[in-house]
């Protein structure tokens, strides 16, 4: 089965700006992935292409970087997922900028249950939650597009712990 999952927001800034923040991805200074109340992004040589990681049970290696342009990253695991997932950065006009995540994969074997039943809302709660992250990088007020009720039951499933809403936190 392809899958296409698209996330995308438009910001007030520009390429270099909203480019110097995806860069930061995985580092000590990163102010876009909310390693707060997710797993946090590793990578075993740090972001540059060729390097391995992920995060949590998503394995994946950087197979493309273009700075203030396009991230590429190759799905390694889990089992059945065989495709990409990317973060493109784009100019609307002189003042605004577009940053998008798209996943493209095939999923097959178990992948067909577990993605639309667990790792799709998982997914786009997290992508929603960096996406807030930046708008915060950025100084804007922060768009926070609440968990559903099942991503929380999720999120509670795997930790014991009831989510908070007050999960974000500014970057600094």
């Amino acid at each position: 089965m392809q899958i296409l999952n698209v996330h995308s927001r438009d910001y007030t800034t520009d390429r270099s700006t909203l480019g110097n923040l995806v860069g930061q991805l995985s580092s000590e200074h990163d102010q876009v992935w909310p390693y707060q109340v997710w797993p946090a992004m590793r990578f075993d040589k740090g972001l540059v292409v060729g390097a391995s990681g992920g995060h949590g049970p998503i394995r994946y290696d950087v197979e493309e970087y273009f700075p203030n342009e396009k991230l590429v990253f190759r799905f390694t695991g889990p089992k059945g997922f065989d495709g990409v997932h990317y973060l493109e950065i784009t100019s609307k006009d002189e003042q605004t900028t577009t940053l998008t995540h798209t996943i493209d994969m095939r999923i097959h074997s178990s992948a067909l249950i577990l993605w639309p039943l667990i790792y799709r809302p998982l997914h786009d709660a997290l992508i929603e939650d960096a996406l807030t992250r930046v708008d915060m990088a950025l100084g804007n007020e922060p768009r926070i597009r609440p968990w559903s009720v099942w991503v929380k039951f999720l999120r509670f499933f795997a930790s014991g712990k009831a989510p908070t809403q007050g999960r974000l936190k500014r970057a600094k």
